[in-house]
């Protein structure tokens, strides 16, 4: 059934096709979305789905960049607001966003392939305190299941947000842009204009 993972034959297919699973349904929430509605806090917080896909793909660069053990921008600092992290700033379009999602996804893939062992040491790193000191490492296959967590969580914000904004949820907005054939329920649809 598309609306779920794909069967699994080991832990690294396990773990690769859950991200994979957990991107889709993140950038779907955006699916007919314009940048405007793409920037809307529609819920209790200041979370917007154009944020939450942004925040998604720094996510993975930033930790794709630890399993290289290489940095290739300026990381947050621990005084540093994060509020323009998860919103659409009036520069930038939700089609850039997603481009830059697709391709911290990408070249997260391409490094786990290239990585023979799931158990190979990450460093984590010191003097932040969202990170614990007492650990010095974690491995391939925490950060596999910490980017599980993190895009599900986000994921999840991104549900109630799209729902705010035009009462769109998961699986019919699946069923439309994947073009599910024969869907169990009504594929959604844009809200026609009012007075037409």
């Amino acid at each position: 059934m598309p609306g779920f993972a794909p069967p699994v034959a080991d832990e690294r297919t396990a773990l690769t096709a859950y991200l994979a699973h957990q991107r889709r349904a993140l950038r779907v929430t955006a699916y007919g979305l314009t940048d405007e509605q793409a920037r809307t806090a529609a819920s209790a917080s200041e979370l917007t789905i154009g944020g939450l896909i942004k925040h998604a793909a720094r996510c993975e660069a930033f930790w794709t960049d630890l399993i290289l053990q290489q940095q290739r921008g300026p990381q947050r600092k621990a005084d540093e607001s994060d509020s323009d992290e998860f919103r659409l700033g009036p520069d930038e379009t939700l089609a850039a966003v997603l481009a830059a999602h697709a391709e911290a996804a990408e070249r997260t893939d391409a490094v786990i392939a290239g990585i023979p062992d799931l158990g190979q040491a990450v460093p984590v790193p010191q003097g932040l305190p969202w990170f614990p000191a007492e650990v010095k490492e974690w491995s391939v296959r925490w950060v596999l299941l910490h980017l599980i967590e993190e895009i599900a969580r986000h994921g999840g914000h991104a549900d109630v947000i799209r729902e705010s904004i035009d009462g769109a949820t998961l699986y019919p907005l699946l069923a439309t842009a994947e073009a599910w054939p024969d869907p169990w329920f009504q594929p959604w649809e844009p809200a026609s204009p009012s007075g037409g």
